[in-house]
């Protein structure tokens, strides 16, 4: 079976916790898109390079959850050649047989605009930017900050900016539990299993 599930939204919204636990519910694949941009991101050197050359050993750094990595990752996603050399790895993995859930900020939009299911996770910049600080740590307002920040250059960008694909259902985290915005998103993608 080719079903594929993307999940969209900004930093800190919630979109990774809720795609794994939905990848684990059904049984599909799981690839968060971002360490594909975080990885080249930390590669360092030139960023078309790193993309063209990226291994799956790359995204097992234990360094890609850092908030430098995110930034580093922001800054890469808005080259074009890179964002090119990484979209046919992860159209790949989302059209395979047994399923896929891919998480990122142009999965619905760009990457896989065929998807069964399309989510678009987010929250409030202040609830996303106290999430990340519960993370990492360090001052609150510099962490929000660095969150509305890295939204204007994802939001803003010329090349596949971040925005809620047409037919997303919308899932606003900043009043769910973390349950219950997985149970949404599982009621979702059974109903649309069911109706195949």
């Amino acid at each position: 079976m080719i079903f594929t599930v993307a999940i969209d939204g900004p930093a800190a919204a919630g979109k990774g916790t809720i795609s794994r636990a939905v990848a684990a519910r059904f049984g599909f694949r799981h690839l968060d898109t971002g360490l594909l941009y975080r990885a080249v991101g930390a590669k360092g050197g030139d960023p078309v390079a790193a993309a063209v050359g990226l291994a799956p050993a790359d995204l097992e750094r234990g360094d890609l959850r850092t908030l430098e990595a995110g930034q580093a990752a922001s800054k890469v996603a808005a080259i074009p050649e890179v964002r090119a050399a990484l979209v046919a790895f992860q159209r790949r993995f989302a059209r395979a047989e047994g399923g896929a859930v891919l998480d990122g900020r142009d999965i619905g939009t760009v990457i896989c605009p065929e998807a069964e299911v399309k989510l678009y996770v987010t929250a409030s910049a202040e609830v996303r930017a106290h999430r990340r600080w519960l993370e990492v740590g360090g001052d609150l307002s510099v962490v929000l900050a660095e969150v509305r920040e890295r939204d204007a250059r994802d939001m803003g960008r010329a090349d596949a900016p971040l925005k809620a694909a047409a037919d997303a259902v919308v899932l606003d985290t900043s009043e769910m539990s973390v349950e219950e915005a997985v149970e949404r998103a599982i009621a979702v993608v059974q109903a649309r299993m069911e109706g195949r």
